[in-house]
């Protein structure tokens, strides 16, 4: 007898397909790896790219939710938003964070898919399939690399930890670009082991619930550049914030994410570079 209710059936038909859906983008992605040269290529905003290798990966994302789920939402980068607005499960996906990575011949990248139940992110993947790194995660029920599960670091604070971030290169992000050098000397004054800036947010996340970073943070992203690992840094024990300490990391697109002991630490320095712009 199928001990599992309709709901928990549907929560884990969600999170295989999540699954099914990055995993059939990255081969898509890693197709177009082999002739960079021969993709049509355009330029959204000055230093922004958009191939059509983007584009097809959220379409076949959209193409596998739609004919399974065609009752639930969908909010991707290309298209915008797809479906009723008032629906309950919406899809946030980045079908290729780290483009001009990608467009350079740097295997540094990801497909990006959280699923959110009302307000609350209940399933996330990042898949970079590069390396073939699948992080996967749903609440409460941990998070995990090719299976196994991980955990955030256990890094006591930023002397000598490890951090990561993403610099500021055109448009609106330029304004904030005083705060970001601010931050980074704040940052740099504790002693790290270093600071890296790898083009991929969503990476920059699962390495955070993985260790591999103790801490990480970036000014003015959208939802779909941090929605899974926003949940994939939580299941791994570590905390999101805002750079202010609060919540409204998604809305403001202004995040912290690190292990525990270490958050406090880079709550201090962020919130004093910025002076409240999370807010």
């Amino acid at each position: 007898m199928n001990s599992t209710s309709p709901a928990q059936d549907s929560s884990q038909d969600i999170a295989v397909l999540a699954v099914k859906a990055a995993k059939t983008a990255g081969a898509l992605i890693q197709n177009g790896a082999e002739d960079i040269s021969s993709l049509n290529i355009e330029q959204k905003s000055l230093h922004d790219y958009v191939s059509e290798i983007d584009r097809n990966s959220e379409a076949a994302i959209y193409d596998l939710v739609a004919q399974a789920f065609p009752e639930h939402a969908f909010i991707g980068e290309e298209f915008g938003s797809v479906g009723d607005r008032q629906a309950q499960v919406t899809w946030i996906v980045d079908p290729l964070d780290g483009t001009t990575n990608f467009l350079r011949g740097i295997p540094h990248y990801a497909v990006s898919i959280a699923v959110a139940v009302g307000k609350q992110i209940q399933h996330a993947v990042i898949f970079d399939p590069a390396k073939n790194d699948l992080f996967t995660a749903s609440l409460g029920a941990g998070a995990f690399l090719n299976g196994k599960a991980i955990q955030v670091s256990d890094c006591l604070g930023v002397r000598g930890g490890l951090l990561a971030t993403g610099v500021p290169f055109s448009g609106q992000l330029l304004e904030n670009l005083d705060c970001f050098t601010a931050t980074m000397q704040g940052m740099l004054a504790h002693h790290t082991s270093g600071i890296r800036r790898l083009g991929s947010a969503a990476l920059d996340l699962a390495y955070v619930a993985a260790g591999r970073y103790d801490g990480y943070w970036e000014a003015s992203l959208k939802p779909w550049d941090i929605a899974a690992g926003v949940l994939m840094v939580q299941e791994a024990g570590g905390r999101v914030a805002d750079f202010v300490g609060g919540e409204d990391y998604l809305q403001s697109g202004n995040i912290v994410a690190a292990s525990p002991r270490l958050m406090d630490d880079m709550i201090k320095i962020t919130s004093a570079c910025y002076k409240g712009t999370s807010e």
